[in-house]
């Protein structure tokens, strides 16, 4: 795990900090993920609960990219940034896995009551932005923001 800080703009008080760690896409692994993400996000001024949604949306997410980006391969890597700024947290999940058509994810309607499939739902609920970058040559980056109100 590495944490740089920089300086944001002109001001010399906004600073921002990145976290990055890269975790092998092995399930038993995402408690890696889970483990550095939640006291990063309460320190950075969330309450436990909201930090709690933030870390299992983040959760879902990584499974999402074992499941689908690599196909279940234990070899590849997710990279996972966290930059801390001064009114929000930005993530950015990174993987070099099959890139998704991103026209086809969205959420299953909520009435529609069967095992799964809520996990595009439950990301969009959290956080207040969800972009899907494939334009790389392998891969996709997965952004994430989460404003502080």
């Amino acid at each position: 795990m590495t944490n740089e800080g920089r300086e944001t703009g002109g001001d010399k008080d906004q600073q921002t900090e990145t976290i990055t760690l890269a975790v092998p896409s092995r399930p038993k692994y995402l408690y890696v993920i889970r483990s550095a993400v939640y006291p990063v996000v309460v320190d950075a001024g969330f309450s436990r609960k909201e930090a709690r949604r933030i870390v299992l949306a983040l959760d879902e997410a990584c499974s999402n990219i074992i499941k689908y980006a690599y196909e279940g391969d234990p070899a590849q890597l997710i990279n996972v940034s966290i930059t801390v700024g001064q009114d929000r947290l930005l993530f950015q999940l990174t993987d070099t896995g099959r890139k998704p058509d991103v026209s086809t994810i969205t959420p299953r309607r909520l009435d529609d009551i069967r095992p799964g499939g809520l996990g595009t739902h439950f990301i969009a609920s959290v956080f207040d932005s969800v972009a899907y970058d494939t334009g790389g040559e392998r891969g996709t980056v997965l952004t994430l923001v989460k404003e502080r109100r």
